[in-house]
């Protein structure tokens, strides 16, 4: 199976990304809970690329503070994978929230209440 170029980038980055998330955290104060970069999708011409991000923190204003801080320090984030790619041009980083992670515990909630239920009516 051929693995394309920008499939290849994108799993790079990502792994990149998650490292410079990791120091960049430390000096700001901004960033908290855990963040966990779940994808990242390079354009083909790799002039632009999509983060998207899971953050888990205390509430919803945490994690809402957590992704503006982020959005912010994009351009820092850029600036620090320039440093470690090698790469002619390093794409310019749009985060977006992914949601994947949420849905699926909410699913999961929600196939417990059903086979709570089931066996209840099972033991009737």
């Amino acid at each position: 199976m051929k693995v394309s170029r920008t499939s290849r980038l994108n799993g790079e980055y990502q792994k990149e990304i998650s490292e410079i998330l990791r120091r960049v955290k430390d000096r700001t104060p901004d960033l908290k809970g855990l963040i966990s970069v779940t994808e990242v999708d390079v354009a083909p011409d790799l002039k632009t690329a999509y983060v998207y991000v899971s953050i888990y923190g205390a509430g919803e204003t945490d994690t809402q503070r957590s992704f503006a801080a982020l959005q912010e320090n994009a351009g820092f984030i850029r600036h620090e994978l320039s440093q470690v790619m090698r790469m002619r041009t390093v794409p310019a980083l749009t985060f977006r929230m992914d949601g994947s992670m949420s849905y699926g515990a909410k699913m999961d909630e929600l196939f417990k209440k059903i086979h709570v239920e089931n066996t209840t009516d099972e033991e009737k």
